[in-house]
């Protein structure tokens, strides 16, 4: 900055060979006496040092030399006063830079400094420099610290010291020097300043490196350009780009202070890189744990390989990607590979495929689908060597060699490649699929990643998928995922949102649209409430699918306030190489409580709550459907509940601790119940009471108890005798096994309130 030129100020006063009329003997100020005419004071055109100086004897204790002419002082304006002096002959003098301070009343500022720093002289013919800066910033560096009072000023010089001595000075200089001060001025500072060529090729990392070390608190610009960076830089002061950066993709830029895309997007030129750069350097960068998207839309035109970007197979600590949009662009990117192949699977080493032909070619990730395969088993891992697969979850039916297909849908963001990641999560994102892509794939191990307030727009297949048990303790809260498939009908759609294989997961107040299905679930221990998950279509009389899916017989698992609508639980254990019950924990520990269930335009065979064994000799151990809403528009169904018997039943007289209570039913022919109530009236005497539960047994299942006999009126003979009588009971009779009887040792009549279970207690 030069104001001597932007803003067109005369800083310099007249030389001295336009007269000395214009150089006072004092301050400077009107009327003050000149040089004019002074027998000490001579022109001198000659000397060889000077091209045109004043010759001045020193007369007076202090000798001063002041231009008439008015300095201009302003805000933010630095001046230098430059004075070139030389000893002639006598005594020799000190000389000082001295300026008058005036204000805008013409008036002397006399608080502020008005001489600069003394310099001795000290041979003759020496050309010795003085100089002063005045400014009305007291900073360091100025000499002249004035205040924004003083306007102007009447620059000039001071002789001081022994008398008599003469000297020659050449003309008095003023210029702007607040360039020198505006590096400290400004709030930043140029990369170019420290070598920086920004021509696409040098590599400019040094310089990016020196300039966050001179920042200091203060900004660093970088300017129209591209800046090739060939090393990992961390920049730890503030940044903002006007030109962008290149870098190798295994390097590393790193932005303490502007970690956000919206910095990175500038750097790179472009948001996808920007974002890739970013996510590369949240694994790395130990200062922040949270990448902020800047509430911006990031275009993919392809999946993006997380652990091959980070250069990472292992990672465990929090690290927090939120509030933006992930948009998928069509092309052949994303395209879904699909391979055939024939491999051996055997249940005694049941996570393994081998012989597989063509194991090279085969993805991990992939969907394995074949006959005996349960649904949602992934490949793993692989051993090429080998010709080996490792497999997600077992195959249930599928012993000995036969084909296999292998489909590796693609996924916007893919952990696949870790090994081991943890802790990360995903917040207010969203996941525009579009029908072109899936949403994300999980890591093979890991435990509590988090997707929160997250939008799954149209997932192609897949919203989120778990290929092993990288969703150990995942939590998913307050998600919505939109369906691709809505316009289908509901038998054509095969679109999932999730799929777990681990423990320990939490599901809640999320919002499911028209998918095949929800969720695929194994493992223990989950908490799934208050999501409202519906899959019906416009068909009339349409099929409906399950929602929920458990793949293992004990899920230790809450279903609590949700809102069930169009679809159905269903409970089965595909995910078990050896299906048959032999000895282990069987169909136990589901606990469905205070959910809303509701159908329309399905038939009448539509049940919400299904059973599915996998194999012969299973049985419930401990089963709560506790206070639930069933309700129906339209067609009234038959009951609420099944067991899918198409491979194999239920061993009813193994029931225990069941539990079907103060649940509401509408529109639904039967009511089921455990403890069922039935009030029975004997109108014919007789020594045994056939009891009938009908069709109140969950899941058409046996009675295995009476636990209550209670009489309402007198017990009589046929004669109308009270008996004071009580019988014994036989449950378990009648051709399905759903009546009791009751031995009162005489035929009696009359009416009593019998209680029984289809279960006894554990």
């Amino acid at each position: 900055m030069n104001k001597a030129i932007t803003d067109g100020l005369v800083l310099m006063p007249p030389p001295f060979s336009a007269g000395l009329n214009l150089w006072s003997r004092e301050d400077g100020t009107p009327g003050s006496p000149s040089y004019q005419g002074q027998p000490n004071a001579a022109l001198v055109t000659n000397d060889q040092d000077f091209a045109g100086c004043l010759e001045l004897q020193k007369t007076d204790a202090t000798q001063k030399l002041r231009s008439y002419a008015q300095t201009p002082i302003q805000p933010g304006l630095y001046l230098r006063v430059t004075a070139r002096v030389k000893a002639v002959s006598g005594n020799l003098p000190s000389v000082r830079i001295a300026a008058w301070a005036g204000d805008v009343g013409g008036a002397n500022v006399a608080g502020v400094p008005q001489t600069g720093p003394s310099v001795t002289l000290t041979s003759y013919g020496q050309v010795v420099t003085v100089s002063a800066i005045i400014s009305p910033a007291n900073r360091m560096g100025v000499d002249l610290p004035w205040t924004t009072q003083v306007t102007y000023a009447h620059v000039g010089l001071d002789l001081t010291g022994p008398t008599g001595g003469v000297v020659r000075i050449d003309d008095i200089v003023v210029e702007d020097v607040t360039n020198i001060f505006i590096r400290k001025l400004m709030d930043w500072v140029d990369v170019r300043d420290f070598g920086a060529l920004g021509n696409g090729t040098t590599n400019d990392a040094p310089a990016f490196l020196a300039a966050d070390a001179a920042a200091q608190g203060r900004e660093i610009l970088v300017p129209s350009g591209v800046f090739r960076l060939t090393s990992d830089v961390t920049i730890n002061s503030r940044i903002r780009f006007e030109g962008t950066v290149s870098m190798p993709s295994n390097r590393k830029l790193t932005l303490t202070r502007n970690f956000d895309l919206d910095t990175y997007g500038q750097a790179f030129g472009s948001e996808l890189e920007g974002f890739r750069r970013a996510l590369q350097s949240l694994f790395y960068f130990t200062d922040y744990v949270t990448l902020d998207l800047s509430g911006r839309r990031v275009d993919l035109t392809g999946p993006i390989d997380v652990a091959a970007l980070a250069g990472l197979s292992s990672f465990a600590t929090r690290r927090v990607v939120r509030n933006g949009s992930l948009n998928a662009v069509a092309g052949p990117a994303w395209a879904t590979e699909e391979f055939s192949s024939v491999a051996t699977y055997s249940t005694s080493n049941n996570l393994t495929l081998t012989g597989v032909a063509n194991v090279a070619n085969i993805p991990v990730g992939s969907l394995v689908v074949g006959t005996g395969v349960g649904r949602e088993v992934y490949v793993r891992s692989k051993n090429v060597a080998a010709g080996t697969l490792e497999l997600s979850q077992p195959l249930w039916g599928a012993a000995g060699t036969r084909p296999y297909t292998f489909k590796r849908f693609k996924y916007m963001l893919d952990f696949s490649g870790f090994d081991l990641l943890s802790r990360f999560e995903l917040e207010d994102i969203e996941f525009n699929c579009l029908g072109i892509a899936s949403g994300v794939m999980l890591p093979v191990t890991g435990s509590t990643h988090r997707f929160v307030s997250c939008s799954f727009n149209r997932p192609l297949d897949r919203g989120v998928t778990s290929i092993g048990t990288g969703c150990q303790g995942m939590f998913v809260d307050m998600c919505q995922f939109l369906s691709n498939e809505q316009q289908l009908a509901v038998g054509d759609r095969t679109t999932i949102a999730l799929n777990i294989n681990g423990n320990d997961t939490k599901l809640r107040n999320n919002r499911i649209v028209r998918f095949a299905h929800f969720a695929i679930i194994h493992g223990t221990s989950h908490l799934i409430h208050a999501n409202h998950f519906f899959q019906g279509d416009d068909e009339t009389a349409g099929i409906r699918r399950a929602g929920i899916v458990f793949t293992q017989t004990n899920v230790s698992t809450i279903l609590t306030g949700n809102y069930v609508d169009n679809c159905f639980i269903e409970w089965g254990n595909e995910h078990d190489s050896a299906p048959e019950e032999n000895g282990e924990f069987s169909f136990g520990g589901l606990n469905i409580v205070g959910n809303v269930f509701i159908a329309s335009g399905t038939t009448s065979a539509f049940r919400w709550v299904v059973i599915k064994p996998y194999g012969a000799g299973h049985f419930i151990s401990g089963f709560s459907l506790l206070s639930n809403s069933f309700r129906v528009f339209g067609t009234i169904i038959d009951r609420v509940d099944m067991v899918d018997t198409s491979i194999a039943s239920l061993d009813f007289t193994q029931s225990r601790n069941v539990r079907v209570e103060g649940n509401s039913f509408n529109n639904v022919g039967q009511w089921i119940m455990n403890p069922v109530l039935v009030t029975h009236t004997q109108n014919t005497a007789a020594d045994t009471w056939n009891v009938s539960a009908g069709g109140f047994v969950p899941f058409g299942g046996r009675i295995r108890t009476v636990t209550a006999v209670s009489p309402e009126g007198p017990i009589t003979t046929a004669a109308s005798a009270a008996r004071y009588v009580f019988p014994h009971a036989l449950p378990g009779t009648g051709v399905l096994f759903n009546e009791a009887q009751l031995k009162w040792g005489e035929a009696v009549r009359g009416k009593a309130l019998v209680t029984m279970r289809m279960d006894v207690p554990a």
